[in-house]
């Protein structure tokens, strides 16, 4: 359990020992449960790879890192169909691996330590612009650049029907979970919890997955999700439990609104999860592929076009994810291989 103090505290220390180290720590918008894809091409001693220690000059890496989000949300299931299309269509190899997702992911591509990964678009704008949050205030992330954008990712507010929550002023007094520290999640959960007057809340930090199990046992009234609906975790949830997804909307939704511009309209459909019937309003981030600056044009020209060629080899967020709209509402400057390919 953290208070807002911790969090500043925490979010202020990371600031100063710069955005490279947030890679190391579960912070990102769509969960963190920290595993790597079982048989997913890691290079091992033996295995007949290059190690990056053999590559030479004129050599290119085949073998790239992807780093997704948590196995209970979106980022993680769509990074391994990216990683079958991107297989099938060209010469590299994806190593998909489970993270915090965004604030952590940005601290992977600036270090280095991922080659493309999955963010949330108003994380990128922060960490591109040394703004927005601690982690990033006066700490830019320079070499981010931006590849496409994705989909709608959902801020849901999930409660169980017993905890008599029903709206957002019903938080008053609750004990929430707002992501993992440090993570979009958790930014874009206490952006709106200020924005609509709520101040006096007990506030835990996990995955969606953790946040859940939270519900289950009675730990914590609500949890903020931040995902393409529907997010694994909600869905296991529903299955199990009568849940209540709250509504942001009304002068809730336009106090939120006004108060960060990237936030947009959206709306749950009826029954994208059990036995909730009836739709939900509430406002939504974008998901965005992302890269860093050090990619060459080629490789990131290649792995654009193997996703956006292969739509229909996708099974999820197919109702959005396409090239004509993959550069609404991107916040960041783009690579240089992504706008060869969008400017084809």
């Amino acid at each position: 359990m953290t208070n807002n103090s911790t969090r500043r505290r925490f979010l202020k220390t990371a600031g100063v020992a710069g955005v490279a180290a947030l890679a190391g720590c579960g912070g990102g918008g769509d969960g963190g449960d920290g595993e790597t894809t079982e048989g997913d091409g890691d290079m091992t001693e033996g295995d007949g790879g290059m190690t990056e220690g053999e590559m030479t000059e004129g050599d290119t890496e085949t073998r790239l890192s992807w780093h997704a989000g948590g196995t209970g949300g979106t980022y993680f299931p769509l990074s391994n169909e990216f990683k079958t299309v991107v297989e099938d269509n060209t010469d590299f190899t994806l190593n998909v691996q489970s993270t915090g997702a965004s604030v952590e992911n940005v601290g992977s591509l600036a270090s280095g330590d991922a080659d493309f990964a999955l963010i949330q678009n108003d994380i990128a704008s922060f960490a591109k612009n040394g703004t927005g949050i601690d982690a990033f205030q006066d700490n830019a992330v320079e070499n981010l650049q931006g590849v496409a954008t994705l989909y709608p990712e959902t801020i849901t507010v999930v409660t169980l029907a017993d905890t008599g929550i029903t709206q957002l002023s019903d938080l008053e007094g609750a004990t929430i979970n707002t992501g993992d520290l440090g993570s979009g999640t958790q930014v874009n959960a206490n952006q709106i919890l200020e924005s609509v007057g709520i101040s006096d809340y007990t506030e835990q930090n996990a995955s969606f997955s953790q946040a859940a199990d939270q519900l289950r046992n009675g730990d914590i009234d609500a949890a903020f999700v931040v995902g393409g609906w529907p997010v694994g975790a909600i869905e296991d949830l529903a299955n199990t439990n009568d849940l209540v997804i709250v509504p942001i909307s009304g002068d809730n939704r336009a106090a939120a609104k006004e108060d960060a511009s990237w936030f947009a309209d959206d709306t749950i459909p009826a029954d994208t999860y059990t036995g909730v019937d009836e739709a939900v309003e509430t406002i939504a981030v974008q998901a965005m592929i992302a890269t860093n600056a050090e990619q060459p044009e080629g490789t990131v020209e290649s792995v654009t076009a193997a996703i956006f060629d292969n739509v229909d080899d996708l099974s999820i967020k197919t109702d959005f994810i396409s090239a004509d709209s993959a550069q609404d509402g991107m916040s960041i400057e783009l690579h240089p291989g992504a706008a060869a390919y969008f400017d084809a």
